[in-house]
């Protein structure tokens, strides 16, 4: 989340009276995040007050949104916990402010747990698959909008800005993952809606209870186990170095699979999907790292992190 747009307050305010939100009585600008803008916008009503989140869609157009939005509401229907989205009077749920597209959702309640513990990496892998089979009648369909067509698209544009080692890996590694996707296991794999970016600081907790899954705005339809590799590549890592914890793994890995358990393709493509998300984001924290928007508030991850992820995935394959 980061502020690329300043919103007035007298916009927000009409926003919030279009969606019978109540009186708008703050509005604060949320730093973290690359890719929209994003407040927190409180408001009051009949003397109660409620807590949203507004966002302000920088990078994705009125024709990709409806996607996100209705798979969260979707979810949200099923007991998911995950943002709702507000609708109109019309019930558009997808809005304008400021001349961009716009969203507002309810906040939940918890914190980010940025040092999980293995009942963390459980409770996240419980939720992930039930995630997963509650979106799989979900009745619209868009591709990962950041995955093998978007690598292909975006290394030749950050390799100049390598160093020849880090150039060698970025290039070996898409033409692993391109020979992977050509191949019959990888066809075979289960597929439907995934999150693709559930991160530490994507998920709630409270009391030690997961509350939500929220930032959907990288979603789309791909293989499940490329979602679980995402998740086993920040959940289960040692950040400093990015090696892998098999603890919080293996924690992770039985939860979700008490829910749904991992057919022959997955486990056996668990490696290559392991360095698929590594490469993934490597490469999208290079484009923002060297190729920057001017925002507000806007920090630029460090893409050597996931450089460090990626190479502990090829030297030390992890099996399911």
């Amino acid at each position: 989340m980061a502020v690329f747009t300043e919103v007035p307050e007298d916009e927000a305010r009409k926003l919030a009276q279009r969606l019978g939100l109540g009186e708008v009585v703050g509005l604060r600008g949320i730093q973290g995040g690359i890719e929209n803008t994003n407040y927190f916008l409180s408001t009051e009503q009949d003397g109660r007050r409620s807590e949203w989140v507004l966002t302000l869609f920088e990078r994705l157009g009125f024709e990709q949104l409806p996607f996100y939005l209705h798979l969260m509401k979707h979810l949200a229907q099923r007991g998911i916990p995950v943002p709702d989205p507000q609708a109109d009077a019309s019930g558009d749920i997808l809005h304008a402010l400021c001349g961009k597209p716009a969203a507002v959702v309810d906040r939940l309640p918890g914190h980010s747990e940025l040092a999980p513990i293995a009942a963390h990496c459980a409770a996240v892998g419980e939720m992930l698959a039930r995630l997963h089979l509650a979106a799989r009648d979900f009745d619209r369909t868009q591709p990962n909008l950041r995955g093998l067509d978007w690598w292909n698209e975006t290394v030749p544009v950050v390799l100049p800005f390598l160093e020849p080692a880090q150039a060698t890996l970025l290039r070996s590694e898409l033409a692993f993952q391109n020979h992977v996707a050509a191949s019959p296991a990888y066809a075979a794999l289960p597929r439907g809606p995934i999150h693709a970016d559930l991160f530490r600081d994507n998920v709630l907790f409270e009391g030690g209870t997961l509350t939500g899954f929220f930032d959907f705005y990288f979603a789309g339809v791909d293989s499940w186990l490329f979602d679980i590799a995402v998740c086993l590549n920040d959940w289960c890592v040692a950040l400093p170095d990015g090696t892998h914890d098999p603890l919080r793994a293996d924690a992770f890995l039985q939860a979700y699979q008490r829910v749904r358990p991992l057919a022959a393709a997955e486990r056996r493509l668990l490696p290559a999907m392991l360095r698929a998300g590594a490469l993934r984001f490597w490469i999208s924290r290079l484009w923002d790292y060297h190729l920057p928007r001017e925002a507000a508030l806007l920090k630029p991850h460090d893409p050597g992190h996931f450089e460090r992820v990626l190479r502990e995935r090829v030297a030390r394959p992890v099996q399911a």
